[in-house]
C-alpha cells in the first residue's frame, strides 16, 4: 500500500503541475468528446505502471484483480473495455514524467538496442496494427518484425535516454541525438563502431568506447576503460529487466497508441525499481574515469 501511495503521490504531484502547461501549449486546444472519465489523469498512469511492477503477465487478468481488490484506491474504476479506450491519452504525460525521473549523467554511460518484436516474422504481412509502421530487421537471433528500444544507461542502472525506432533502423543513426546532454564515456558493442561518429562525440566531450573487430588493428586503451568495457553487460540485464519483468514487448496489442503507452509505462516502473542492475562504483572510482 505504501508503494502504491508513493507512486500516486509522485504522479499526481508531476500531473498537476504539468497539465496547465500542456493546455496551454496546444494549438487547438478541444475538450475531450463523449462523457467523462470516472479516473483522473494519474489515476490512469498509476494503474498502467502498477501492472508493469505486479507478477501478472496479461493486463487484462491485471484489471480484473484491480477492479476487485483497489476498489477503495481507485474507487471509479470503469470497466475494462472503457480503460483501454482511455490509455491512449497517457501517451504524452508518460512520456514527459519519464523524462522528469530520468537518471543522472555521472561521465559513465553504456549504450545498446534491443529488440521489440510485435508479431513472429512469419506473420508480418497479416500484421494490420503495425502495418506501414513496424518493419523486418535483423539482430544476432535472427530475423524480427518489430521496433527497436535504444538505451542508454548510467553505472548505477538508471535510465538516461531512450528512443525507439523501425527495426531496420541502424544503431549508429540514432547515437547522435541519443547522446545528446551525456558527457564523460560512452561503452558501446561493436556495432557502434565508427570513425566519424568517434569524432563527432569527442567534439562534444563524450568519447565513444567499443570493443575492436578482428580485422582491426589494436590499440592501447586505460586499464580502467578495459574494466568498464566487460562490465557493459548491465545494460544488457536492464534490456532482459523490461522484457521479462516490466513486459514492454509482447503480441496482444490492438492498436500503436495502446503499444506505445505499455512501452512507457514499462520504462517508467523500471525507473522505479528501487534495486536496479548497479556497477556499485565508489567515488574515488568515478574520479579516476
Amino acid at each position: 500500500m505504501n508503494d502504491l501511495t508513493e507512486l500516486f503521490c509522485s504522479i499526481d504531484d508531476f500531473y498537476e503541475d504539468f497539465k496547465n502547461q500542456w493546455k496551454n501549449n496546444q494549438i487547438n486546444y478541444k475538450n475531450h468528446r463523449g462523457p467523462n472519465c470516472s479516473l483522473s489523469m494519474s489515476e490512469i498512469m498509476t494503474i498502467m505502471v502498477l501492472f508493469h511492477q505486479s507478477n501478472f503477465r496479461n493486463f487484462k487478468h491485471f484489471y480484473f484483480f484491480a477492479l476487485k481488490n483497489y476498489k477503495k484506491e481507485f474507487p471509479g474504476l470503469p470497466s475494462y473495455s472503457r480503460f483501454v479506450s482511455m490509455q491512449k491519452y497517457a501517451f504524452i504525460p508518460l512520456f514527459a514524467y519519464l523524462i522528469t525521473i530520468k537518471g543522472r549523467v555521472t561521465g559513465i554511460s553504456f549504450i545498446d538496442s534491443t529488440i521489440i518484436k510485435v508479431c513472429h516474422v512469419k506473420r508480418s504481412k497479416s500484421n494490420r496494427v503495425f502495418k506501414g509502421i513496424a518493419t523486418k530487421g535483423k539482430s544476432s537471433i535472427g530475423w524480427f518484425f518489430g521496433f527497436k528500444l535504444h538505451l542508454i544507461v548510467n553505472e548505477m542502472g538508471e535510465i538516461l535516454s531512450f528512443q525507439i525506432t523501425p527495426g531496420n533502423k541502424s544503431d549508429l543513426s540514432v547515437v547522435k541525438d541519443l547522446s545528446k546532454g551525456i558527457w564523460g564515456k560512452l561503452f558501446g558493442d561493436r556495432g557502434y563502431i565508427s570513425y566519424n561518429l568517434f569524432k563527432e562525440l569527442l567534439k562534444r566531450n563524450l568519447k565513444l568506447i567499443t570493443k575492436i573487430k578482428t580485422n582491426m588493428k589494436n590499440k592501447l586503451m586505460h586499464l580502467q576503460d578495459k574494466i568498464l568495457l566487460r562490465k557493459r553487460a548491465i545494460i544488457e540485464s536492464i534490456n532482459d529487466q523490461l522484457k521479462n519483468i516490466s513486459q514492454i514487448e509482447h503480441s496482444r496489442h490492438r492498436s500503436t497508441s495502446n503499444f506505445l503507452v505499455n512501452l512507457l509505462s514499462g520504462l517508467v516502473a523500471y525507473s522505479h525499481q528501487e534495486k536496479k542492475p548497479s556497477l556499485k562504483l565508489k567515488k574515488q572510482e568515478l574520479l579516476a574515469c
